[in-house]
């Protein structure tokens, strides 16, 4: 008897586990409080993943597989990994256990611990899900000094033929994303979100309810929006294509009120629990522009392309590079708390009240959103980059810590000290004036740096590049900046450090 683990992010039904059925073997998946409790996750976040598990058990035994599955209120579920493991090993009198490689380095090292235990013959095997594998940005930047996606990317344009001509990107270009900074003005009609048809993500909800896991978030019938079966993620994907692709990319960075999607895809949580894989998406995406390019033009599939085989599998390259060192980073010092508003969207400010009531609403904001808005006045907060993690963590449905830590620690927080960003992303209230309608509305003025109405944006900016001048001083990529805060008179910066630290240290008043 063989066991097989499958985690809650390995629903990949094309895998060549699956290929034939074979008596000997026992499928196994858990719905543990060990995965639900690490961090407080957005309850759809938990009842999607909960509802994709099932849903993937199901198509399984449909095709003659022996699966046996504990659902989170099951009498006989201890919610441990290895527990659990032991338990059915035990049970079914198993002599050997295989697993798929685990892609958050928590469960990679609880696995190894676990085998380390076993009398019986034990293998991983890879997930069949990526394009590269653990070690390829490793050995791709092997001797450089510095990390730059750009490159890696058209090695994987190369390397997979996509949008190229010979040895060239198709285009005469690698890049469009000068094209893909539009501000949406509502001239260009949006069609709404794909919505899936579920059946019993009402009964999963009791479920966590009864169970007594501690959730974030709301869940109404209307607000689940993600798919959790391979043939819902393939419909997602064609959604997207027929309704949205032809101005994704022009509008890739646009935030406004009144959408909560735009033209973004939606598939990052179809994605990383592997219903579908990088290369079917990219290769279905790119087969409907050619058929239609007189109405798709190559920078939006460009724009779409690159986050999926470049910074997708980036990402992913450099989580395992850099783990378990890069959950400690913490280059800038920072050590201020979370505001309370991330929990609750109780604040003034427009932009964030905007995106983190989408967050709570619907587990779900775009990259602009998280990178701009949330995460911009985290760092200028100066806040603790744990606090910060666990925050992405827990309230995005598609947030896997190996996607979610270099994105936020990195990308985001600057916490790395630049092996994912080459400079801090972070902006003063006139970036998110040019690129969003949230400043209509606001009680605070984008122009404005000082007084009661001023966006706190201006001053925390700032107030934060002096402050982390010792840090950053050396960065030539901030080397305008710095120039432009050394012609603030000293009277006006003390006034805008003030204002600054009196955001910093009472955020529920702003």
């Amino acid at each position: 008897m063989i066991i097989r683990l499958l985690l809650g992010d390995q629903l990949n039904l094309q895998h060549s586990w699956f290929r034939e059925v074979q008596p000997q073997v026992t499928y196994v998946l858990f719905e543990m409080r060990q995965e639900t409790d690490y961090v407080k996750h957005h309850v759809q976040k938990v009842v999607g993943f909960f509802a994709a598990m099932r849903g993937f058990a199901e198509s399984l035994q449909k095709q003659g597989h022996s699966v046996l599955y504990y659902r989170i209120n099951d009498a006989n579920n201890q919610h441990q990994l290895e527990k659990n493991l032991q338990q059915v090993m035990s049970e079914l009198t198993a002599n050997r256990f295989e697993y798929l490689y685990p892609d958050e380095y928590r469960l990679e090292k609880q696995l190894q611990a676990f085998c380390a235990s076993l009398s019986v013959a034990f293998q991983g095997f890879d997930t069949e899900h990526f394009l590269t594998s653990r070690a390829t940005l490793k050995s791709f930047y092997q001797g450089k000094k510095q990390f730059v996606m750009e490159y890696f990317y058209r090695k994987m344009r190369k390397q997979f033929d996509i949008l190229m001509v010979g040895d060239q990107p198709e285009g005469g270009s690698w890049n469009f994303d000068k094209n893909n900074r539009n501000k949406w003005k509502g001239t260009d009609p949006i069609a709404k979100a794909y919505v899936p048809k579920t059946s019993n993500i009402t009964a999963i909800y009791k479920e966590v309810v009864e169970s007594g896991i501690a959730t974030l978030g709301t869940l109404t019938a209307d607000s689940f929006l993600y798919p959790t079966s391979r043939e819902q993620a393939l419909e997602q994907l064609q959604y997207f294509c027929e309704h949205l692709l032809h101005h994704f990319g022009t509008y890739q960075d646009a935030m406004h009120t009144n959408e909560e999607n735009l033209f973004h895809s939606r598939i990052s949580f179809a994605l990383n629990t592997k219903m579908i894989n990088p290369l079917e998406v990219v290769t279905h995406t790119i087969a409907f522009y050619r058929k239609n390019k007189d109405r798709i033009s190559l920078s939006q599939i460009e724009g779409f392309v690159r986050q999926i085989i470049g910074w997708r599998e980036y990402m992913r390259g450099m989580y395992w590079m850099e783990m378990p060192e890069y959950k400690s980073l913490n280059a800038l010092e920072n050590t201020q708390s979370l505001p309370a508003f991330y929990w609750d969207a109780n604040t003034q400010m427009n932009c964030l009240k905007h995106s983190i009531q989408n967050s709570l609403d619907h587990a779900y904001a775009h990259h602009i959103q998280r990178l701009m808005i949330t995460g911009n006045f985290a760092l200028l907060t100066q806040t603790d980059p744990d606090a910060v993690d666990r925050w992405y963590l827990g309230i995005y449905a598609d947030a896997v810590e190996w996607v979610q830590l270099p994105n936020t620690r990195g990308m985001s927080q600057y916490a790395d000290g630049g092996k994912v960003a080459t400079k801090p992303y972070i902006s003063s209230g006139a970036y998110i004036h040019k690129m969003s309608n949230y400043c209509q509305s606001c009680v605070y003025n984008p122009k404005k740096r000082l007084g009661d109405d001023a966006c706190p944006f201006n001053s925390l900016y700032w107030n934060f590049l002096d402050d982390k001048r010792p840090h950053l001083k050396n960065n030539h990529r901030m080397g305008m900046m710095y120039r432009l805060l050394d012609k603030i008179p000293q009277e006006e910066l003390t006034a805008l450090k003030e204002r600054a630290y009196q955001i910093i240290e009472h955020p529920e008043r702003f």
